[in-house]
């Protein structure tokens, strides 16, 4: 039996388009609990990224783009694309994008109302934007940088921790941005110019966060090891590297709630309870109150001063930190095991690990 479909008429800037929505009444996030409503349907997921289409595409539009799609709402198994699959409509736009290993093939760029429509009617709950365009995938337009909270920490310690970054930040001669990731911790952006490649803006992240953890070292750190972490606020430089993303601003999260990752004011932060802003509430917010990151890239800054503040503390000893576990092995980088597990018999003089030893060679996030 063929299954229940919808057509639905987009406005696009350059005229109305019909797209298919299939599954309208799937439900996407269940209802919290029983007696409280039905849920959020793909068809009301379908009608949020429409209401939000602006605001959406000001921050995620034309770059390359990860879609984490769920077949089944948020109880079942996801997977992401970055591909265009087949017969993906032209409304859909792609760029070929290069990964960290060189290897190359087109990407989804979102352009228009209709193709996140489209990405709906393929399952995306979450989309993953890159930090830089789709005219120029080298180089980034925006710092950004996880504020993520550990065990025995919370949203409130991270908001702590964002206050002072933004301070950091300011002396780099930077303005940040924030919003809410949608679920425990906080996304810290700054314009920039795209004049640096990846690994030069995260080579300024880490300045930056390292002069945070100077700060507060009790509260925040930069250990890339779990293990080392603590009860601290973790700052995720690693989500500057190319090909990394987090959820963008006004993407919906595949948890209870259908909360939203949403760009907030400074002043909005002390008490904030990040779990209010959800698919159901941010379209009155936005009609309220407008789009706290409408003007984000009309003054893009530079990252010189963080920059320097890196060189400085290459003389001082600091080098370079971790990469993630996919990436090639970079230049300088410290080795890929967690601490515990690094043992003198395990590694040659220059700290690679020994071919013998398959546990030291275990290059994942512990």
């Amino acid at each position: 039996m063929a299954s229940e479909r919808v057509t639905l008429t987009i406005s696009d800037p350059d005229g109305e388009r019909d797209v298919d929505v299939s599954s309208p009444n799937r439900v996407i996030w269940p209802a919290p609990s029983a007696g409280s409503g039905a849920g959020i349907t793909k068809a009301e997921l379908a009608e949020y990224v429409q209401v939000v289409a602006e605001p959406f595409l000001n921050a995620n539009g034309g770059r390359p783009v990860s879609l984490e799609r769920f077949r089944a709402g948020i109880g079942g198994e996801s997977f992401f694309s970055k591909n265009p699959p087949k017969g993906t409509p032209d409304f859909v736009d792609a760029v070929t994008v290069t990964y960290n290993s060189g290897r190359q093939h087109p990407q989804i760029v979102l352009n228009r109302p209709s193709a996140i429509v489209w990405a709906v009617q393929m399952n995306t709950i979450v989309f993953h934007p890159w930090a830089s365009l789709a005219t120029d995938t080298d180089n980034p337009i925006e710092l950004r940088i996880d504020l993520d909270p550990q065990p025995g920490t919370d949203f409130a310690d991270a908001v702590t921790a964002a206050h002072a970054l933004r301070e950091v930040l300011c002396e780099g001669e930077l303005e940040a941005f924030i919003k809410t990731s949608g679920n425990r911790g906080l996304h810290v952006f700054c314009p920039i110019v795209p004049e640096w490649e990846f690994l030069d803006v995260r080579h300024a992240v880490i300045a930056a966060g390292r002069e945070l953890e100077r700060r507060m070292p009790k509260q925040v750190t930069m250990n890339w090891w779990k293990e080392e972490r603590g009860e601290r606020i973790f700052v995720d430089f690693n989500q500057a590297n190319r090909d990394r993303t987090m959820a963008g601003a006004y993407s919906p999260r595949a948890l209870p709630g259908a909360t939203v990752s949403t760009p907030v004011e400074w002043d909005e932060l002390d008490g904030l309870d990040p779990t209010v802003f959800t698919v159901q509430s941010i379209p009155k917010r936005l009609a309220d109150a407008g789009d706290p990151w409408a003007r984000m890239q009309d003054k893009p800054g530079r990252i010189d001063t963080l920059l320097g503040w890196w060189e400085r503390d290459l003389a001082d000893g600091l080098g370079e930190l971790s990469f993630p576990p996919d990436f090639p092995k970079m230049p300088g980088e410290p080795p890929r095991v967690q601490p515990s597990k690094r043992v003198a018999e395990n590694w040659d003089e220059d700290a690679t690990a020994s071919e013998s030893d398959g546990q030291a060679k275990t290059f994942a996030r512990s």
